[in-house]
């Protein structure tokens, strides 16, 4: 006896998603991200505005280094990194990089000597790069 085998015509189940089950996982994918992203973004901004005032804080403190070991505050930002006066005191550099002299957004710290109501003025205009505003646009001025 000869076993014959009758062929299978039932077809192979394929492993994959079906088009309802795509829509719903992007559905959901959406409304999260409509959910999360404007406090991410809210975060970012002021994460940025306490990085410019630690920042500040710091440009501050190497300015009253520079002003101990030369008598006199410089009168550009720049004279923290180079010995341009070519002073026999200078002692630094008094920053890491230039990046040290730049605010979060990628523009450099005002720097104005003599200040208004002290010795110098250090400033950033915040994220609009105008005087004024609040939140991430607010100025940030050091101590």
């Amino acid at each position: 006896m000869t076993s014959t085998k009758k062929p299978s015509y039932r077809k192979k189940k394929t492993a994959g998603f079906t088009l309802l089950e795509l829509l719903v996982a992007l559905a959901i994918l959406a409304l999260l991200t409509t959910l999360v992203a404007p406090r991410v973004i809210g975060y970012l901004g002021s994460s940025k505005t306490k990085v410019a005032k630690i920042q500040l804080e710091n440009v501050e403190a190497s300015l009253d280094l520079y002003m101990l070991d030369n008598g006199s505050y410089p009168n550009s930002l720049s004279e923290l990194l180079e010995n341009t006066k070519n002073s026999p005191n200078w002692a630094g550099p008094y920053l890491k990089s230039k990046e040290g002299i730049t605010d979060p957004w990628g523009r450099p710290y005002l720097y104005k000597m003599p200040g208004e109501n002290r010795d110098f003025d250090l400033i950033s205009l915040g994220a609009d790069n105008k005087e004024g505003g609040d939140g991430e646009n607010q100025d940030i001025k050091a101590n």
